[in-house]
């Protein structure tokens, strides 16, 4: 009897940490650019993919709310709903005013729409108007910084990245009267010199490429997104990022993803927090590389309590990346019958420069 009532009471607190591994305040934010438009498969969805989507977020499975709110919620460290998901598109093309965004009024999916101001100020074919913009923003549309030129900032130089930063929010106060708090990086390419500038300007959070689970204690200016497109918007994919909960990490190396010739490729590495157990089914990949990345694991081993030791992870590159824009991703299943299918997700971007 008392063997029994010892299993049913480990069988309990096993429970209670899956549970309380789901009730972790989190949200993925996903972020799409064209709509529809033919030969853009990189930056487009099609519509029927679109469609798919926006019907899954509508079946009930999920919370979507509007970015501030998540960003607010997570600075402050409270709840979220399970499964909470947040909508931003990039640029202001014309085919999400014309194709997406009478969808999402119909949903009532609140959204943010990241702004490149050049583009708008230029009248650039394809691009919607600051009139537009402005009836956007009146109809409770959340508007976004995405820079003046639109320039990759990790391949800039500071004086020019600022200058960019203030033209753009001065453009926004003038034809919307308020400077946005929301930043997505262009290209998704950041540094630690570019996401330091952002703190200076007052920017409550930012964005990049890299696919990933925001939540509490992540930093705000260095938040992931998953992106979507017409290769990348399958429904298999959609829902597992959908449903994804974070890998919760610290101390990353190297602090910074910009990468120069001495650290190129980069010992990557990081410390998982928190109540996570079976790291042994981590498995990391490269951008730029078809098989999986080594992955060791530094002491603590498996883990039940929240204030257990933390473990640190090494993720061997064998090669150096190539110029330009990289992503490492980092994921492992849920263990557990209450979140059976998901999969934990860490997204790491890595900037190389041109020489």
């Amino acid at each position: 009897m008392g063997s029994r009532r010892a299993g049913l009471c480990l069988l309990f607190w096993l429970l209670l940490g899956v549970a309380a591994q789901a009730d972790e305040p989190s949200a993925v934010v996903f972020t799409y650019n064209r709509f529809g438009e033919r030969g853009m498969a990189i930056t487009n969805v099609t519509m029927a993919q679109f469609d798919a989507h926006l019907a899954e977020l509508q079946s009930g499975k999920y919370t979507v709310l509007p970015l501030p709110q998540i960003i607010e919620a997570l600075r402050e460290g409270r709840n979220l709903p399970d499964r909470t998901v947040a909508i931003t598109i990039d640029d202001a093309y014309r085919s999400f005013h014309d194709r997406a965004w009478p969808k999402l009024r119909k949903a009532g999916l609140p959204f943010t729409l990241f702004v490149w101001t050049d583009a708008i100020d230029h009248k650039l074919k394809d691009y919607i108007s600051w009139d537009e913009i402005r009836a956007l923003a009146k109809a409770g549309v959340t508007i976004g910084n995405h820079g003046a030129a639109h320039h990759d900032m990790a391949l800039q130089t500071p004086e020019a990245n600022r200058a960019d930063i203030e033209k753009a929010s001065q453009r926004f106060e003038a034809e919307l009267g308020a400077r946005p708090t929301l930043f997505a990086y262009p290209y998704g390419g950041y540094g630690k010199r570019e996401r330091d500038l952002l703190a200076e300007f007052g920017f409550a959070a930012a964005f990049g490429h890299h696919s990933g689970v925001a939540y509490p204690g992540a930093d705000l200016l260095a938040l992931p997104r998953f992106a979507l497109n017409e290769k990348h918007g399958g429904m298999a994919r959609f829902k597992t990022a959908a449903r994804a909960l974070p890998l919760p990490a610290r101390d990353i190396t190297p602090a910074d993803p910009v990468l120069d010739p001495g650290n190129n490729p980069p010992i990557f590495g990081f410390t998982v927090t928190g109540d996570i157990r079976g790291l042994a089914g981590l498995g990391c990949f490269a951008s730029h590389q078809q098989a999986a990345l080594k992955v060791e694991r530094l002491g603590g081993g498996r883990t039940r309590r929240a204030d257990a030791p933390a473990q640190r992870v090494e993720v061997r590159i064998p090669t150096a990346f190539p110029p330009g824009n990289h992503r490492v991703n980092c994921t492992m299943p849920v263990l557990g019958p209450t979140n059976s299918g998901r999969w934990r997700w860490l997204g790491q971007p890595f900037t190389v420069p041109r020489e």
